[in-house]
């Protein structure tokens, strides 16, 4: 069977683009659509920094007249080099349920990156960040995505592993109800922590927030570039001052005060985090779309948000495995649920399967496993 591919290039492929994801989903009432203008986002050239160094692009598949499947094809050079083999990327896969639909997209993608030397390609992955519209949804279908994360339909497990995928890691999100007690021996321990390290936890000053910024940066790039990880470590990129301040700009108003925290050990920054109100609570509303007579929506979410997902956090090597990050979690849980009432539970996503020590301390502190999202990988 021949399919036709077109490349998403005008207006009216993108509306095509994102309105075929109705189609697949009309029986999936748990599926939330992720905002229109974020997706875009990550194919704008102007917006996302990895085309400079890399290069993306979004195809339509067509069987006669119909969309039978939609999908992005990526590279980046630089950071696909550290991968043996090294490898490219598939990503926002959507599909019919049809076996040969799915080879023809894996031969497509397979002949597109044989076109730039590449022996292997990986997905479902992101043209940016490992920390959002990454992994294929392979458990739990039974709740709504949170902000930044797939949701996916059962039948595309199948589907992707009988194309000749292989497994290439799976990642763990964890969630814990804000109504659960905090486990006593943990707060027992943890109070001990914060006076022996001579720990101060604060609230992120958004009104005057050059140094606090300045201090979360520091942090997350001396965290992330030396990781128990190895794989993990040599994708890292370094977190710059611009981007920093493009996303507190963009949170600075919708979040919770009280979830993005910064920990002092003897008054100089040691560890973070930083949480916000899912997102997705107000793109379920809106069908995906943000129009500027909504955009109120997203002000007033942190008043009544029922989840908040933990988006990135970091300790400085040197005070890991002293309990400093069980500490700042605990104070986060209390802070949290005093400041906003009306959350119902914290999900944190992207914990990696060979994070035996994130996964232990996650459990110790009464959070549940519950979601996984799995790379693949296939040779061309």
């Amino acid at each position: 069977m021949r399919y036709r591919f077109v490349k998403v290039s005008g207006s009216r492929q993108i509306d095509l683009f994102h309105d075929f994801q109705k189609k697949i989903y009309s029986d999936y009432p748990n599926w939330i659509p992720p905002f229109r203008f974020e997706i875009e986002k990550i194919f704008n050239p102007e917006k996302n920094s990895f085309f400079k160094t890399g290069e993306c692009e979004r195809f339509l598949m067509y069987d006669g007249d119909e969309i039978v499947a939609r999908f992005a094809v990526m590279n980046q050079p630089e950071r696909d080099r550290v991968h043996e083999p090294v490898m490219g990327g598939l990503g926002f896969l959507e599909l019919i349920n049809n076996r040969q639909v799915m080879n023809g997209v894996i031969d497509f993608a397979g002949e597109w990156h044989r076109k730039r030397d590449y022996t292997a390609f990986r997905g479902p992955v992101n043209f940016g960040e490992n920390d959002s519209f990454w992994g294929l949804l392979v458990e739990n279908f039974d709740e709504e995505p949170i902000y930044g994360m797939h949701y996916h339909p059962p039948y595309y497990k199948d589907l992707v592993e009988a194309s000749g995928a292989a497994k290439l890691d799976d990642h763990w999100s964890y969630r814990r109800d804000f109504d659960q007690p905090l486990p006593k021996r943990m707060v027992k321990i943890t109070d001990h922590i914060e006076q022996k390290l001579n720990v101060e936890i604060r609230s992120v000053n958004f009104k005057n927030p050059d140094e606090d910024i300045e201090a979360i940066r520091h942090i997350y790039n001396q965290a992330w570039a030396n990781q128990d990880i190895l794989d993990r470590e040599q994708e890292f990129t370094e977190l710059t001052r611009e981007t920093l301040d493009e996303m507190v700009g963009q949170l600075k108003r919708i979040v919770i005060k009280e979830s993005v925290l910064i920990a002092f050990v003897d008054g100089n920054p040691a560890s973070f985090v930083v949480s916000i109100p899912d997102l997705n609570e107000v793109s379920k509303k809106t069908g995906g779309r943000m129009r500027w007579w909504q955009i109120p929506r997203l002000f007033l979410l942190k008043r009544h948000a029922r989840r908040l997902r933990t988006l990135v956090f970091g300790t400085l090597p040197e005070y890991r495995k002293k309990g400093l990050e069980a500490l700042v979690f605990i104070r986060g849980i209390e802070m949290t649920k005093q400041g906003a009432p009306t959350l119902e539970y914290l999900e944190g996503a992207w914990v990696s399967e060979k994070n035996w020590l994130m996964q232990r301390s996650l459990e110790a502190l009464g959070c549940m496993h519950h979601k996984t999202h799995r790379t693949y990988v296939w040779k061309c």
